[in-house]
C-alpha cells in the first residue's frame, strides 16, 4: 500500500488523531478566515495586474483607447462580469480537480491546500507582472492545486481525467479563438474592404457585428451565469433578452461611428484609413464585453479554492459544493480592479504590440472572437486561460495575412511561459502547503 494511503487509513481509524485535526480548526478559526480571504485577494489582485492586462492588450494595442481608459473600462466591466456572471467555473476549480472524497477524514489537509494554492499563486503572479512576463492564471492556479493533492495523499488525490480534459482545453481554446478571429477578419474583407464602397459598407456592417457582440455574451451570460444571485430567466424570455441586449449595443455603436467626422477620399487607401477610424468605437463596445468575459471565467481562479477553503472552516468537513457567495465574488472582483489599476499597465501592451501589427478592424475581430470563447467556456464550467484565447485570436488575426506577419519568436517565447507555468505554480504551492502544516500541526 502507498505510504499516503496508509497515513489515510490510520487517520480513518484513529479518532483521536481525527479529533485532534478538527481542533486545529477550531483553535485557529479566525486565522484561517483572515487567511483565506487574504489569499483570495492577493490571487484576484494578481489575476488583475497580470491576465486583466493580456485582456485588455487588443484594445490598447489599436491605439482605440489609452492605458489609463483601459483601465477604467476594465475595472468596472472585470467587476460586473466577476459579481454577475462568475459562479459557474469556481466550482470546477474547487472539486474538479482532486478528489474531496479522499480528503474526508483530513478535512484540514484540503484547507491548508487551498491557502497554499492560493498563496502560491498569487506569489507567481507578482513575480511575473514584475517581470512583464504574460502567464496564464488558469495554468497557474491548476497546476498550485494539483500539487497540493499530490503533497497531502499523493498522485491518487488528482482527478486526473478531469485534468486531461482541462488540459485539452489550454490547446484547443486557443485554436478556437483563432478559427472565430481568422474568420470574423475574412467577413471584414470581404464585406467592406474589399467593396467599391469602404466607408459605406462599414457604416452598413459595423451595427451587425456589434450586434453579435451583444447578443452572443449576453446569451450565454443569461442562460448560465447569474442562478447564483437568483436571477432566472426561461429559455424564450432569456433568448429575447439577449436579441434586445444586441439590439442596443448595435443601435449604439451605430450612433458612435455616426459621430466619427470623415474627410474627402481621394483614394483607396485614405477609404481604408476611414474604416479603421469608424471602428474605434466598435473597440470600445468589444473591450468592455472581453473585460466583462474574462471577469466571468478568471475570477473563479481565486474564488474557487478560497469556497473551498471557507466551508471547511466552517463546517469542519469536506463537502461536494462549496457555496459560492455573492460577497466572495465581490471579494474577487474588488482584487481584480485594485491589481489591474496598480500594476496592470506593466504587461498590458505585450499582446497588443509584439505578436502582431494591430490596427482597429484587426484588434475587433480578435477582441470579438477572444470574447466569445472565453464566454462559452465560462458558461460550460470550463476553466480555460483568457490569455490563451487571446493570444490565439491574435494570431488567427495575423495569419489572415500570411504567417509573415506574426512574430514567430515572440509567439514560441509565450508558449514556452505557458507550459513553464504548471510545474512552478505545482512546486511553489507544495512548498507552501508543507510550511503551513508545519506552522499549524
Amino acid at each position: 500500500m502507498p505510504l499516503a494511503g496508509i497515513a489515510l487509513v490510520r487517520h480513518v481509524f484513529d479518532p483521536g488523531a481525527r479529533g485532534c485535526r478538527m481542533e486545529i480548526i477550531a483553535q485557529h478559526q479566525s486565522v484561517f478566515l483572515a487567511l483565506a480571504f487574504g489569499c483570495g485577494l492577493y490571487m484576484t489582485w494578481g489575476i488583475g495586474a497580470n491576465d486583466v492586462a493580456n485582456a485588455m492588450g487588443t484594445t490598447v494595442g489599436s491605439g482605440a483607447i489609452t492605458v489609463r481608459q483601459a483601465v477604467v473600462l476594465a475595472a468596472v466591466m472585470e467587476f460586473l462580469g466577476a459579481y454577475l456572471a462568475g459562479g459557474e467555473v469556481a466550482d470546477t476549480i474547487a472539486q474538479g480537480i482532486i478528489d474531496g472524497a479522499r480528503f474526508a477524514p483530513v478535512p484540514h489537509l484540503l484547507m491548508f491546500g487551498m491557502l497554499a494554492a492560493l498563496l502560491a499563486t498569487g506569489i507567481w503572479l507578482m513575480v511575473a507582472t514584475l517581470r512583464g512576463w504574460p502567464v496564464s492564471t488558469t495554468h497557474t492556479i491548476v497546476g498550485a492545486v494539483c500539487g497540493v493533492g499530490v503533497a497531502a495523499l499523493g498522485s491518487d488525490a488528482v482527478q486526473w481525467e478531469k485534468m486531461g480534459e482541462i488540459v485539452a482545453s489550454w490547446f484547443i481554446s486557443p485554436v478556437l479563438g483563432g478559427i472565430v478571429a481568422l474568420s470574423l477578419t475574412l467577413s471584414i474583407r470581404r464585406f467592406i474592404f474589399n467593396t467599391r464602397d469602404p466607408v459605406g459598407q462599414a457604416r452598413k456592417w459595423g451595427p451587425v457585428y456589434a450586434f453579435l457582440v451583444g447578443w452572443v455574451v449576453s446569451l450565454i451570460v443569461i442562460a448560465r451565469g447569474l442562478q447564483h444571485i437568483n436571477i432566472n430567466f426561461g429559455i424564450l424570455e432569456g433568448r429575447l433578452l439577449a436579441v434586445a441586449i444586441g439590439i442596443v449595443v448595435a443601435v449604439g455603436a451605430w450612433l458612435m461611428m455616426k459621430r466619427v467626422k470623415l474627410g474627402a477620399h481621394a483614394d483607396r487607401a485614405s477609404q481604408h484609413a476611414s474604416v479603421e477610424r469608424l471602428f474605434i468605437p466598435q473597440m470600445v463596445l468589444t473591450g468592455a464585453a472581453m473585460a466583462f468575459a474574462h471577469g466571468s471565467n478568471d475570477v473563479a481562479n481565486g474564488i474557487g479554492p478560497m469556497a473551498a477553503a471557507i466551508q471547511i472552516i466552517e463546517t469542519r468537513a469536506v463537502s461536494a459544493t462549496s457555496p459560492v457567495t455573492p460577497l466572495m465574488l465581490l471579494i474577487g472582483g474588488l482584487g481584480i480592479v485594485v491589481g489591474l489599476a496598480t500594476y496592470g499597465y506593466k504587461v498590458m501592451a505585450t499582446l497588443g504590440h509584439k505578436i502582431t501589427e494591430l490596427t482597429p478592424t484587426r484588434a475587433y475581430c480578435a477582441t470579438i472572437a477572444a470574447a466569445f470563447v472565453t464566454v462559452a467556456a465560462s458558461g460550460l464550467g470550463l476553466p480555460v486561460s483568457a490569455s490563451h484565447i487571446a493570444v490565439g485570436a491574435v494570431m488567427g488575426v495575423g495569419i489572415a495575412r500570411g504567417i509573415g506577419a506574426l512574430d514567430l519568436r515572440v509567439v514560441s517565447g509565450i508558449v514556452v511561459s505557458w507550459f513553464i507555468t504548471v510545474p512552478v505554480g505545482g512546486l511553489l504551492a507544495a512548498i507552501v502547503f508543507h510550511g503551513l502544516k508545519a506552522s499549524f500541526s
